[in-house]
């Protein structure tokens, strides 16, 4: 499944716990890319990431709590 992400609206954005999460849910994203995705993330542009597909229901889970907000492209 591929997500878009959109944005991040909390307030204070936890920049260690996103990349965490970009990297445990993503097939193919390691520590140093998901630390870059989510400066990118935080400046405002969107960034497309594939999620694996067991683990839809919860990396869905874990971007709504963290704030993010995101579109599922396929």
């Amino acid at each position: 499944m591929k997500l878009n992400l959109l944005s991040c609206d909390a307030t204070r954005p936890d920049k260690r716990a996103i990349a965490k999460c970009i990297e445990e849910i993503s097939l193919s994203i390691g520590a140093s890319l998901s630390n870059e995705l989510t400066d990118i993330l935080l400046e405002g542009d969107a960034v497309d990431i594939e999620v694996k597909d067991k683990n839809s229901g919860s990396a869905l889970r874990a971007l709504r709590k963290l704030d993010i907000d995101y579109e599922i492209l396929e």
